[in-house]
This record gives C-alpha cells, sequence and structure tokens, in this order.
C-alpha cells in the first residue's frame, strides 16, 4: 500500500530460524530441551497415525496383566520423534542426512516427562558447498534416566566455499 502499512516480506525478519553455517559449528558444545510430558491422547493418536497397534503401547489389558513392565509404553518412534523434535532447529543452512546409533534404552510410559541434550560431536568437510557435522541426542525421563540415543548427520552450507584448511 502507498501508506507504507505493507512491507516486501522479505525484509520482515523470519521468527524462531537458525542461520549459522559450518564455520560456526562448535564441537562440543552442549544444549538442553525444555521438558515434555507425554499423554494418553497424544500417545494414542501417534499409534493411530503411523498404525502402530503393538499391544505395549495400544492394549491397557494386556500391557498390565500380560507385559513385562505392568503398563503400556510410549511407542518408540514417538520418543525419537519428540526428543529430536524438543531440539530441532530450523536451520536454514542446514539438511538432514541421516541418523546412526538409534537405540531405545529404557522404557518410556505414559504421563513420562522427558527432555533432550544435543551435544555438537564432529564436522567434516564433504563437498565444495557443504559439510557435515554429526550431533548426538540423548532423551532422558524424570531428570537423569537415559532413554534414547542417536547421532544425527547434517549437511551444513559453507559460508563462503570450503574452507581452505579443509581443503
Amino acid at each position: 500500500m502507498a501508506d507504507g502499512y505493507y512491507t516486501d516480506k522479505r525484509d520482515i525478519p523470519l521468527y524462531n530460524v537458525e542461520t549459522w553455517m559450518y564455520e560456526e559449528f562448535e564441537v562440543g558444545q552442549k544444549v538442553r530441551s525444555i521438558r515434555r510430558t507425554i499423554s494418553e491422547g497424544e500417545a494414542m493418536s501417534f499409534n493411530c497415525l503411523v498404525m502402530d497397534n503393538h499391544p505395549y503401547v495400544a492394549d491397557e489389558i494386556f500391557a498390565v496383566e500380560d507385559g513385562l513392565f505392568k503398563r503400556r509404553l510410549v511407542a518408540g518412534a514417538m520418543v525419537f520423534s519428540y526428543g529430536l523434535g524438543l531440539m530441532a532447529n530450523n536451520n536454514i543452512h542446514a539438511f538432514s542426512y541421516g541418523y546412526d546409533r538409534l537405540r531405545f534404552i529404557a522404557p518410556v510410559f505414559i504421563g513420562d516427562t522427558i527432555h533432550t541434550v544435543r551435544t555438537n560431536l564432529e564436522k567434516t568437510p564433504r563437498t565444495d558447498e557443504l559439510g557435515n557435522v554429526r550431533v548426538s541426542y540423548e532423551v532422558f525421563k524424570g531428570e537423569d534416566e537415559l532413554v534414547l540415543y542417536c547421532e544425527h548427520l547434517q549437511t551444513v552450507k559453507y559460508r563462503n566455499g570450503r574452507p581452505a584448511d579443509t581443503a
């Protein structure tokens, strides 16, 4: 509009976006997420969404009467999704390359509260435009019981092409 009310949207800063590049990735840096309690409703919604009807996650009677833990579990795929989601960044220069070393270490039950610690593990050059970074995700329930571990590989843009010290 002529009165200046509307601006070119590209001039408005993006919300909740990270812009770090390969050179800014600091090996050894750790960050911790907020906590999140997993409810009955969302656990069942997740099970329905991914068609996971295993009795340990979907059948209260089985879980209580015949199950090893005597209560229903949260699906491992949900713990993985939530654990990573708690640490998700919206870096416009990074692209997921895959996951390694995914392990479900201890059970998570409906009503448990989880949080995640991300540790920057390493960075290595990959192409002339992108380097690889590797981070670990440790998902805990309560304050300190490790329930999931995995490593995430991402490709991240270099600031001005492949750094000279990585050729």
